[in-house]
Order: C-alpha cells, then structure tokens, then sequence
C-alpha cells in the first residue's frame, strides 16, 4: 500500500499542527508526505519560522489523506475561497479527512464536518456547531472517515491513531516509541478541565482580540446569530 498524505501550508499556521504530525506520518511505511501552499513561495508560520511547501494547489497530487493544522492564521482562512475550494474538492476524494487544533473550523467553513463529531482547541470547540458539526471535548475524534484533534500536541495522538488504523497498532507502537512520545508534563494545565482558574483565565485573556475577531469571522461565513 501506498499512501500520499497533504498537509496544508498557510500564513501564520502553528507550526506543531503541522509539524508533529508530519514527523509521525514520515515514519509510517510506504507513505510520501506533501506540504502543500497557495504559492511555491515559503510561508511564515505564527512564530516567523519559515517553510517551504512541497506542492501547491495547482501541482497537488491526489491525496489519501488531507490533513488541516490549525493556528491563528485559521481567521484569514475561513474566507479564503481559494483555500477552501482546495479542502472541500480534496477532502470529497480522500480516504481520511483530518485537522489538528482550529484546523477543524476550516474543514467545517469547507462543508466537511456537517453531520458529524470532531473536536478543536478548547477555546473554538463551541464554534463547531455553527458549521453543523457536533462539539466533542475529547483528544482524537474518529466519526467515519474523518478524524481531528484538539489543540497543537494532539496532533500527534491523531496521526498515531491514523498510523494504527491504516498499518496496525504494532506500528504505531513503534512509531511512538522512535519519537520516544512518552509524556509526562510538569505540570496538569493542559486541559481548562484540570488548569487552575487562573492560568485559563490568563490564557483565555491573552487570545481575547484574536478569538473574537475569529467568532465574528465564524459568524459571518455561517449567517447564524450569535448565540
């Protein structure tokens, strides 16, 4: 079996969504990854780290799975038509459908999450809905052939459950443990459900001006009234 996976390259992605899957997706057998972007040019993720798309949407090959990071450059992209052509005609053909983090609302902006579970970042879960999906808080969301994860690390748990999925848990078992994922985080503040108040509420203030501009955005593309 041979597989081609794309990977979605746009102004001011997170780069982990992208890059944290794509160190496992490099390591599952017989599997060519592509970065693919708007333009040959190299893209500027949300910390300035430069990177180089494999393919754009004019070259893109046909995709096995198409795959959707997430990040604050999500804002610009839900009204890119372009862009979303590129996702809704894409993942209308791919075996998988997945995102990482706020890559969800763009498949949702692109029409793919309607009638579906999926799971985002916790601080854009609620804004799911308004694209007809159903908001899960969970780590991986598996709902027929599409899949997304929460926020940036997850990104990781996704692909290895892709890699289970398509090549057997053995596989993935020994994808993870050549990346040695065996986390053990200092401290218990990366999920609002168990970080203490104020942490969330610092976290939560800090992304104030990027979140609302980013509902005002999800509001406008879906017609729905605030709720």
């Amino acid at each position: 079996m041979s597989l081609t996976i794309g990977m979605l390259l746009f102004p001011n992605v997170t780069q982990l969504d992208l890059t944290a899957p794509y160190e496992v997706f490099s390591r599952m057998p017989e599997t060519k990854v592509r970065v693919i972007a708007a333009t040959d040019a190299p893209v500027r993720t949300e910390w300035g780290l430069a990177m180089i798309p494999d393919a754009t949407f004019d070259s893109a090959p046909a995709l096995d799975i198409l795959c959707v990071p997430g990040g604050w450059g999500v804002n610009a992209m839900l009204e890119d038509a372009r862009f979303l052509t590129f996702v809704r005609e894409r993942g209308a053909a791919a075996r998988y459908v997945t995102s990482v983090c706020s890559g969800a609302l763009l498949l949702g902006a692109a029409g793919l999450l309607n009638g579906y579970r999926a799971t985002t970042h916790w601080m854009s879960l609620e804004l799911l809905a308004r694209f007809g999906a159903t908001p899960t808080r969970e780590r991986v969301v598996i709902d027929r052939n599409r899949i997304t994860g929460a926020g940036v690390t997850a990104g990781i748990d996704l692909a290895l459950v892709i890699a289970a999925q398509l090549f057997g848990e053995q596989t993935a078992q020994e994808i993870q443990l050549g990346i040695e994922y065996d986390p053990a985080p200092l401290f218990s503040s990366g999920s609002p459900t168990s970080a203490p108040p104020e942490v969330t509420t610092a976290v939560t203030r800090r992304s104030a001006k990027s979140f609302a501009e980013r509902r005002a955005i999800v509001e406008r593309v879906t017609r729905v009234s605030p709720v």
